[in-house]
């Protein structure tokens, strides 16, 4: 579960805001930046997302960088792993490997270190935007709250939501260096980017 598993991941880095020289090892990079598509327009006719079959891209492997996270309101952006080993959380930040990855219609869960990549979750507000890229396609997503509780309280994410939702976490208090016994929730809700046809 992700409170133990974070736990775990969080224990072996949390001092620095750079790239650990230790941490820094030969990783499968798998991140090519795709051309945004979303032109706007003056249709306000609500477009059906773009779809992308999952045989047309390269699927991430445990600890594999296929993306980045970017929230310019709060200062963020980082590099973006799928899974959240030690390696991963002292690079970037990364999807809990038990969650899914953006496009594929559930809960995408993604941790980070309070006091390096995801120090700026403190600024986070309702409204703000979230734009992830990808290897297959990016994807916009807008902030619709944020709860502090428990790192045991499992009820702050529902990961069988068939629902394409994005939830970012952290220790908390922002600034503490080490682990926490609590976790800041970030959450938002999808705006844009191409659903993974899971049968093409």
């Amino acid at each position: 579960m992700p409170a133990a598993s974070s736990y775990l991941s969080m224990a072996n880095m949390f001092f620095s805001d750079k790239k650990n020289s230790n941490l820094i090892q030969e990783h499968n990079n798998i991140f090519v930046p795709v051309e945004d598509s979303s032109v706007s327009s003056n249709d306000e006719t609500p477009k059906k997302p773009e779809t992308v079959s999952i045989s047309s891209f390269t699927f991430p492997s445990y600890e594999d960088q296929f993306g980045e996270l970017t929230i310019d309101d709060c200062e963020i952006k980082a590099d973006l792993f799928f899974g959240d080993s030690w390696y991963v959380l002292g690079n970037g930040v990364g999807i809990y490997n038990g969650s899914a990855i953006p496009g594929y219609g559930k809960t995408i869960l993604i941790a980070g270190h309070n006091n390096t990549y995801f120090n700026g979750l403190k600024h986070a507000q309702k409204g703000q935007t979230v734009k992830i890229r990808t290897n297959y396609g990016n994807y916009t997503y807008e902030i619709t709250g944020m709860k502090i509780t428990d790192n045991q309280d499992r009820s702050a994410y529902d990961l069988s939501k068939n629902e394409e939702n994005l939830i970012m976490y952290t220790c908390y208090p922002f600034d503490t260096l080490g682990l926490t016994d609590q976790r800041a929730f970030v959450y938002a809700k999808y705006v844009s980017g191409p659903m993974i046809d899971k049968n093409s």
